[in-house]
């Protein structure tokens, strides 16, 4: 059968091109494993150049294959079953690109693609680790085009293509006809939660993180292969330090899309998927701090093997979380499940890499240089190796909570998820900040190797004490209110607010009095400074959290089945019911729910909420300002909210749609009653009255922007109610392409209907109105109050800035690799601020 309409050859170009890259990777992989392994420089030479050859083909495949994914979802070739699952035609430019990595197989590509540009700096600065660096990049890429490779192999489907076709994967009818494609009017387009632009900026970069794991344990392995047990350290630092500057900021990217895009009233909820992707990060943190114990002391070399293997392990663990489907009851981000041959590819991409490294690292353990001395209690490199440890039980703690779908799988065991997820790590980590916010405040003061006692004083003193009275002045005059679990946890709260008050304060101290200012030197001050005011800023924002929206006062309640974000039974009276065009109060805010506002998208409705703050005193408007919450009501009837939030400089104000109302409109059986009307003729109904002001033709004003090209009239209407409020109603009659159409306004606070259905005689003009008993139209809010959330981005960013610094510091001793690695960063801090102000 001939199919009509498929554009085929995109795809064939497509799968072509993929199995390119794949033959490409393993003949890059065999040849500079070959040139590991060679001596003689002509000969090796050889090798390499071929490799390299084979590496290029292998990034321009790819790249045709992301253009190809590309074209097929911005063309709406819904024949392609990818871009039938993840594009429709409402959706703009960017959240078409976006769609490529929200499947599984663009999200594989995307990382595929990163080890591509990394790989291509690596190939111009590793010099003589060219061939063992490039031969760990390139077997992850095998595996990587494997996962998007959709070869059947004696029966069984290896990897998924993104090139696959509709009619093969969907049954129905339709597809044994040639005309199917008729009846595809659109596709399913991406998830509702995903279209914001978050969705176009945090993947590629968390992405890019994950990909950068890779170079530290590539250079790890390269000195494993070649017995030079630490010269891997110094060219691997910065890659350590450029990895734990995007990775930590992807990930926090992801806490301010949730923020932003989720209703569940945070950044960060303990989800599993959110755990994986933080794990790594922890990890790679602490190898990096090991490495730069190695780097001044030659101490904690194995420990850095020891965590770097182990980061990039647990990136590998993390996508075998994700994608296979294991976290789908419970995670709300994970991949659903992906088939059998494809967790087993995963899990045989987690063993190929790891396993040999780690078995080369415990086979030379003893070999591997290490200084017997005990070190002394006063130094640096003591009390960094026990933040690194803590950072590392931390990540270990974190994992294991994770992984109890894991363990119910392999084990059929049957382990609950804690009941209280938040609180169940909250009370942990908690005492963890403790600790790391103390550690990173002194240890800046700590000299290599040991410190005097009367210096260390010295330079404590008056960060301790500054740190003391600051968390007692806060104590006093803005208290956490956090106490739902009770003093013991309260009291943990004020503990690590003390200790990231005095991270701040004395690495702060530390830029001024040891460094003098000199940032050059102070990137991990600055790292350090970031991370405790963006601690502290978690910990005084989910303290001190308010629900502001209080409907004890209206008397309207709305029974709720389940919170939107499914987590929790919603509170009635923590949802403020507010009824179209009424004024209600909200805190100190008086906010009236204006009118609805339709968005390109399918399902997907705009709140317009105006908020308006008067002065107590004088009764004047001190601020006015509107929200624009959205929400989708789903096929199961569900609701998916999108908050609206108010930025200040001091705190935000956080609203999302909880309820909307749904009108029944077989339910009203009210009818307009018909009145001819002159200008300036009043007509009275049973809650007032209204006046006919004039007939405008073409008017452009609050509700219609008609140009003088078009054919329309518009009754200009004030409506006068019996309790004194005024309003505005504008229904019309147009004339376009021939066709008549009535455009009808409501005056929903009065749920008056007025309709112009044209011009009776002489100055008369016909004026329906319609009264109607059926409920007016609601919507139930749910506002919190957020203080100082603005430290935890601002934290983020200085934190960011400080790894950066220290990637600036390692150029000198680490050549190109650290210009480009910063290049990296700088790129993306640039796509950030674009896409960010799109």
């Amino acid at each position: 059968m001939t199919f009509e309409n498929e554009h085929l050859i995109p795809g064939q170009v497509g799968q072509f091109f993929i199995v390119l890259a794949f033959v490409a990777s393993i003949v890059s992989a065999i040849s500079y494993f070959m040139a590991s392994k060679i001596d003689l420089e002509p000969e090796k030479r050889k090798w390499i150049n071929f490799a390299r050859g084979s590496f290029f083909i292998q990034v321009f495949s790819l790249l045709a294959v992301f253009a190809g994914i590309y074209y097929i979802c911005s063309n709406h070739y819904f024949e392609y079953f990818y871009a039938y699952k993840h594009a429709s035609k409402e959706l703009e430019p960017k959240y078409l690109l976006a769609c490529i990595w929200e499947g599984q197989e663009g999200s594989f590509l995307l990382w595929s693609l990163w080890h591509c540009v990394l790989g291509s700096i690596l190939i111009f600065t590793s010099k003589k680790r060219e061939a063992p660096v490039m031969t760990i990049v390139n077997t992850a890429q095998f595996f990587l085009i494997l996962m998007i490779l959709g070869i059947y192999i004696l029966g069984t489907k290896i990897g998924s293509s993104p090139f696959v076709l509709t009619r093969n994967e969907l049954m129905g009818p339709i597809f044994s006809q040639p005309d199917y494609l008729t009846y595809i009017k659109d596709g399913v387009g991406l998830n509702v939660l995903l279209r914001n632009y978050w969705m176009v900026i945090h993947p590629p970069i968390l992405f890019l993180g994950f990909a950068s794991t890779i170079v530290p344990i590539a250079f790890a392995y390269s000195s494993l292969a070649d017995k030079d047990w630490g010269g891997w350290v110094k060219p691997a630092l910065p890659w350590a330090l450029f990895s734990g500057c995007v990775l930590g900021t992807g990930i926090m990217m992801g806490g301010k899309w949730a923020y932003e895009s989720l209703s569940f009233g945070g950044y960060w909820a303990w989800d599993p998927v959110e755990n994986a992707s933080l794990v790594p990060w922890l990890i790679m943190v602490a190898g990096l701090h090991c490495m730069a114990i190695y780097n001044s002391t030659k101490n904690a070399l194995r420990a850095s093997y020891f965590f770097i293997i182990l980061s990039y392990l647990f990136v590998l663990y993390s996508t075998f979380l994700t994608r296979t489907g294991i976290l789908g009851d419970t995670s709300v981000h994970a991949f659903t499940e992906a088939g059998m041959a494809m967790n087993v590819l995963i899990g045989i991409y987690v063993l190929v890499i790891t396993v040999p490294v780690f078995f080369m690292f415990f086979r030379n353990y003893r070999k591997i240089p290490a200084i017997q001395k005990e070190e002394d209690i006063s130094s640096r490199e003591f009390w960094m190796f026990i933040g690194s440890l803590v950072l590392f039980l931390s990540a270990i703690f974190i994992i294991s909570i994770t992984s109890l779908p894991v363990y119910n799988k392999v084990f059929g065991t049957n382990l609950a998820d804690p009941a209280d997820r938040e609180f169940a790590y909250n009370k942990v980590l908690v005492l963890v900040a403790v600790i790391v916010g103390l550690l990173t405040g002194a240890s800046q003061f700590l000299k290599y190797r040991n410190t005097g006692k009367q210096y260390l004083i010295k330079k404590l003193s008056w960060p301790l004490g500054i740190s003391l009275a600051a968390s007692i002045l806060l104590a006093i005059f803005y208290p956490i209110e956090y106490t739902k679990k009770g003093p013991g946890f309260l009291g943990a709260i004020y503990l690590a607010l003390f200790a990231s008050i005095f991270s701040l304060v004395a690495n702060a101290a530390c830029l001024r009095s040891v460094l003098k200012w000199n940032l050059k030197a102070g990137g991990a001050a600055v790292a350090h400074l970031g991370f405790a005011m963006l601690i502290g800023g978690m910990l005084v924002s989910s303290g001190n959290k308010k629900v502001i929206s209080d409907n004890s006062k209206t008397g309207l309640f709305i029974p709720f089945v389940k919170d939107p974000t499914g987590r929790s039974p919603e509170n009635p009276m923590e949802n403020l019911t507010l009824l179209k065009e009424v004024p209600t109060r909200l805190g100190k805010y008086t906010v009236t729910y204006l009118n609805d506002s339709a968005s390109t998208e399918k399902d997907r409705t705009f709140y317009n909420l105006h908020f308006e703050k008067k002065d107590s005193l004088t009764g004047k408007i001190d601020e006015e300002f509107v929200l624009s919450p959205d929400a989708y009501r789903m096929k199961d009837n569900n609701l998916t909210s999108n908050p609206g939030t108010k930025h200040y400089l001091t705190h935000d104000i956080f609203t999302y749609i909880s309820t909307i109302s749904t009108p029944d409109p077989d339910s009203d059986t009210a009818t307009f009653r018909n009145h001819e009307m002159k200008i300036g003729d009043s007509v009275f109904y049973s809650k007032g009255f209204f006046i006919l002001n004039s007939i405008e033709k073409n008017p452009d004003n609050e509700r219609f922007h008609f140009t003088p090209s078009d054919t329309a009239l518009v009754a200009d209407i004030t409506v006068y109610s019996n309790d004194g409020t005024r309003h505005k109603a504008y229904p019309a009659l147009r004339i376009k392409d021939h066709q008549l159409s009535f455009i009808n306004d409501t005056v929903t606070s009065q749920n008056l209907y007025l309709n112009f259905s044209g011009i009776a005689n002489g100055d008369k003009f016909k004026i329906n109105a319609r009264e109607t008993d059926r409920l007016t139209d609601f919507i139930t809010l749910k506002a919190y109050y957020f203080p100082y959330i603005n430290f935890v981005w601002l934290g983020l960013v200085i934190m960011s800035c400080g790894f950066v610094i220290s990637l600036v510091n390692r150029v000198r001793a680490s050549g190109p690799g650290s210009y480009i690695a910063i290049g990296l960063v700088l790129v993306f801090l640039f796509y950030l601020f674009l896409i960010a102000n799109n």
